[in-house]
């Protein structure tokens, strides 16, 4: 109180130079950003767009198996599918390896006597949201791991035109497949969960006005996509084997 009948009001957390929960912990407004921070976001958003396309194009062998396949043999026929191959092949390659770099730099930048970061959001699901950023590192291997076997399957000796529901049924088959193609489709919420926000900020685009907005549509997508990728193949196999288990 600086006059009598006035109330000074106390100094708020921004006042008081705070930090701003919308910035990295590492990453200050208005600072440049290097090669990891200016490609990470664009090669993760690039790959959030295909899995998109991808989950709704996969989810025909289950609703309409005869559209699937026309729908495969006709994509295999464009004269554009090797340059987008190419392209995506770049953002999956480029993606954990700028990880790799930012994760590197941000720890020297922290130093050596620097803690682990924690996120000064709390209560619900943040918490869910901070360990998802945690273990980005593992789902991100869960996926390369997956990746792998996914294009050995059915990538690298592409199935003949018709053939693409049967290979794919194939691939299911083994238990162990099985079971991967789950915890890749775990893997994709986690790893949504944290990365969808963290690409709109690291590009700027994550503000007061609109971060509730960014936040409910990327935790909407990880639950959507994490879904869709767990459940489809078991989806899959289960109609597959209904003939052979009717009476």
């Amino acid at each position: 109180m600086d006059a009598p009948g006035r109330m000074v009001r106390p100094p708020s957390e921004r006042d008081r130079g705070a930090p701003d929960p919308l910035q990295s912990p590492t990453q200050p407004s208005g600072a440049v950003l290097g090669p990891a921070e200016a490609w990470l976001p664009w090669s993760g958003l690039t790959l959030v767009l295909f899995l998109v396309v991808h989950l709704a194009a996969v989810s025909l062998a289950l609703l309409d198996p005869a559209r699937f396949e026309r729908l495969a043999a006709g994509l295999h026929r464009q004269f554009w599918l090797p340059g987008a191959e190419l392209l995506l092949a770049a953002a999956l390659l480029l993606h954990p390896a700028l990880a790799l770099v930012r994760t590197l730099r941000n720890r020297r930048a922290r130093g050596p006597a620097a803690g682990s970061l924690r996120s000064r959001r709390a209560g619900g699901s943040e918490a869910v949201v901070a360990l998802a950023g945690r273990w980005a590192p593992w789902s991100g291997g869960v996926l390369l791991v997956f990746l792998v076997m996914h294009l050995l399957q059915l990538r690298l000796h592409r199935p003949a035109p018709g053939d693409e529901l049967s290979a794919l049924l194939g691939a299911l088959a083994s238990p162990i497949a099985l079971a991967l193609y789950g915890l890749a489709g775990l893997a994709v919420a986690l790893h949504l969960l944290h990365g969808y926000e963290s690409a709109h900020r690291s590009l700027g685009w994550l503000d007061p006005t609109n971060r509730d907005r960014i936040r409910r549509l990327g935790r909407g997508l990880a639950l959507l996509l994490g879904a869709g990728f767990s459940l489809l193949p078991f989806a899959l196999v289960l109609r597959a084997c209904q003939p052979a288990i009717a009476p």
